[in-house]
């Protein structure tokens, strides 16, 4: 069961055919993620396939890590499947 965790915290969970795995990255789906450790931020990035990504910053025990999630709120057509699906990095564990 793929499962991302920080600062001792499981953020999100989901079953296998629930995530999305593109470039090597685990999407987990909207209702699979803990939303009361995410805090929207303003930074975005762009990806030249899949569009304008937007992040979130994680707080967990009082501890942040800034822009450590992100997904794509509108994705192009052919990242579809990832829409506001989350990913992680910058420390947070993903086990598939």
């Amino acid at each position: 069961m793929p499962t991302a965790s920080w600062n001792g915290v499981v953020i999100a969970q989901a079953n296998d055919d629930e995530v999305e795995i593109v470039e090597n990255n685990v999407y987990f789906p909207p209702s699979s993620v803990k939303r009361e450790y995410l805090q929207a931020s303003s930074h975005t990035s762009r990806c030249p396939w899949k569009g304008l990504a937007s992040y979130y910053s994680l707080n967990v025990n009082g501890k942040i890590n800034e822009n450590a999630a992100w997904y794509y709120p509108e994705p192009s057509e052919k990242a579809a499947q990832i829409k506001d699906h989350v990913a992680f990095w910058r420390g947070v564990e993903v086990q598939r």
